[in-house]
């Protein structure tokens, strides 16, 4: 007798089968490229640490990377050392870069973590730097960044980067022309802390002002430019103590 395909018995039993097997075939995939996955974001977030610095490859208007294949040298060359830090007080720690800062976000909702802030130190043209990662909410996802800040607190480069926000509106604080507009900028008014925002109202279209702690907003993406401007004062605030004790 044929089998009646119509049987709910029988299609329960189908769609199980296929959940089982597209689910070992994913975790199969999943497991294969893992190395290659941890890999591939090593080397991204130091092409980014190194952006921030200003070691990268731009020509005029595009942003482009230390290559791959010399990223992990030039890594080594500029970064002089990497720190946790707690406080005004700090460790150090060889692969604070393999901190993941989302995690530490969520784990330190519970009073008793102690949540560990990485902090980079790098060394260009004979001037110290110290890179801060940061990451907030944009319009539709998360955003995030590394600030290379001097040893007066002033801003030497960043690097922007999001998950889904809006092509050629709030997708563009990657772009040149937002970035680097941040050079320069004061983070500190004399001894406190006032962050970088991101201002519709900015009455400095040239961004020549660099102890207003403003840059011009991006237009038609307010949303993204609020979360940007309360990332930068939400995680930057948590070093300051730290910094604070670098100042010279």
């Amino acid at each position: 007798m044929a089998k009646n395909l119509e049987n709910n018995v029988y299609t329960v039993l189908f769609a199980t089968g296929m959940v089982l097997i597209v689910g070992a075939l994913l975790a199969f995939v999943s497991s294969s490229l893992k190395e290659k996955i941890t890999e591939n974001k090593r080397i991204e977030k130091q092409q980014n640490i190194l952006y921030a610095m200003g070691i990268n490859e731009n020509d005029e208007t595009s942003v482009k990377f230390v290559s791959k294949s010399v990223v992990g040298a030039e890594f080594s060359k500029y970064i002089t050392k990497q720190l946790v830090v707690t406080g005004t007080e700090a460790v150090e720690d060889p692969n604070a870069y393999l901190i993941d800062i989302k995690k530490e976000a969520e784990n330190a909702k519970n009073p008793n973590y102690k949540r560990k802030l990485p902090l980079f130190i790098g060394e260009k043209d004979g001037k110290t730097l110290y890179i801060v990662p940061v990451r907030g909410k944009g319009l539709w996802d998360a955003i995030w960044g590394y600030i290379a800040l001097d040893e007066q607190l002033v801003v030497q480069g960043v690097y922007f980067d999001h998950q889904g926000e809006t092509p050629g509106l709030g997708a563009n604080i990657k772009e040149r022309f937002f970035m680097d507009d941040f050079k320069g900028e004061h983070i500190l008014d004399g001894d406190t802390f006032k962050g970088i925002t991101a201002s519709k109202s900015n009455a400095d279209p040239k961004n020549l002002n660099k102890t207003d702690f403003k840059v011009d907003a991006i237009a038609g993406a307010t949303i993204t430019g609020d979360g940007l401007s309360a990332m930068l004062k939400k995680d930057l605030a948590m070093y300051v103590p730290y910094l604070k004790t670098l100042k010279k």
